[in-house]
């Protein structure tokens, strides 16, 4: 069962057309686990997409770019509908929680390792595709497990999943486009050596927010009878 004080906020959840789509998808023979799983396809129809728009260039360069943009989409959107359906939906299950989360992690490394074999620079690539994807892993374990030993539950950034990708996508449209100035896959590079050194500060920073709250005991600032952190 998802927790729904522990979801991310989001502002978009109260959109009138996001509201009619969920309600549309609670209303079929499809779990929020389902929409969850889902997340990893389009994860992985995304990274194959980036390894193709680097391999092929020209237009069918362009089209594998658009692929891999509409991979990181679908990936987003069932982000998105997974909580809505299952919480505003009632559609929620005992292992809600293990469905909402660990396919974010596959598809984060499905994704990030797919823009690092995109790199044209031999190993380099490949080193920072898994690095993106281990530091993302890192992100979610901090918010984690500060959660699970009674901090409040931090999805803060600079590079939280929508931070991330958000940088992938705008790295992924641009690289088309590189040819004019850099080498092939250079934009993914930057982009995920952005992602990796972003993802360690936001670790840091949750953790040290954990730790500050933790520390600080009951009735003290941060404490569980003062002000969150």
């Amino acid at each position: 069962m998802i927790d729904s004080e522990a979801r991310r906020p989001l502002k978009v959840r109260k959109l009138e057309a996001v509201q009619k789509a969920a309600t549309i998808l609670s209303q079929k023979d499809i779990s929020p686990n389902h929409i969850s799983l889902a997340s990893m396809g389009f994860a992985a129809l995304a990274g194959v997409a980036c390894v193709g728009m680097t391999a092929f260039p020209g237009f069918l360069g362009f089209l594998f770019m658009l692929l891999a943009l509409a991979g990181i989409a679908g990936r987003v959107l069932c982000n998105l509908f997974d909580g809505l359906v299952a919480v505003e939906g009632g559609k929620s299950t005992p292992s809600g929680e293990l469905y909402n989360d660990v396919p974010d992690r596959i598809a984060d490394a499905l994704i990030f390792v797919g823009m690092g074999y995109a790199v044209s620079f031999g190993l380099f690539g490949g080193i920072l595709g898994w690095g993106a994807a281990l530091m993302a892993v890192m992100t979610a374990y901090a918010r984690t497990l500060g959660r699970s030993l009674g901090a409040p539950v931090d999805f803060s950034g600079p590079m939280a999943k929508p931070h991330r990708m958000g940088v992938a996508a705008v790295a992924i449209f641009l690289t088309p486009f590189e040819g004019l100035m850099f080498s092939t896959g250079t934009l993914l590079a930057f982009a995920l050596v952005v992602i990796i050194a972003g993802s360690a500060f936001t670790v840091w920073r949750r953790l040290s927010a954990a730790h500050w709250h933790l520390e600080s005991g009951p009735g003290l600032p941060g404490g569980p009878e003062g002000e969150d952190v």
